[in-house]
């Protein structure tokens, strides 16, 4: 196990669409908003700016309607192949009080519209990828994961 993967969880999925679509599922709020959160949590709010240096603000909410805002930053972004995104800064490039993990989503094109779906979480302590995996990171992610493969089909 090298250092990287010590930090570092991991879901792979094959979706039955192009890149195109599941690029634009990530950076159109309206539809992010569709499938981000396994149900019945809900995205009360999305505001994207998916750009390298751009903020992102996801206000997630539970069933009984509290909101869990957060915040972030785009690190790098390459159109239908690569979205890097951080909390580590809440906005800008103004630190965040506590950064949990940096997500890495790459789109590799397998042909006949296929596209292999590998969404990373990249802690910077182990004890924060373990808490990770605790509150449910392939769970969770599996879930949301599950309801963007529903709004592919759709599309």
């Amino acid at each position: 196990m090298t250092a990287s993967t010590q930090h570092e969880l991991v879901l792979i999925r094959e979706f039955d669409a192009s890149r195109e679509k599941i690029y634009k599922a990530w950076t159109d709020p309206d539809l992010l908003k569709q499938w981000f959160v396994p149900r019945p949590w809900s995205v009360a709010e999305a505001t994207l700016d998916v750009r390298p240096g751009g903020s992102n603000v996801i206000v997630m909410a539970d069933p009984e309607g509290n909101h869990y805002p957060n915040r972030g930053v785009y690190l790098e972004v390459i159109e239908n192949e690569k979205i890097v995104f951080t909390d580590a800064y809440s906005s800008a490039w103004v630190p965040s009080e506590k950064p949990f993990f940096t997500g890495i989503i790459l789109l590799e094109e397998l042909g006949n519209g296929r596209t292999k779906y590998t969404a990373k979480a990249l802690h910077w302590r182990a004890e924060d990828k373990e808490a990770h995996e605790k509150m449910g990171f392939h769970e969770g992610w599996g879930k949301a994961a599950d309801q963007l493969a529903e709004l592919l089909a759709r599309m």
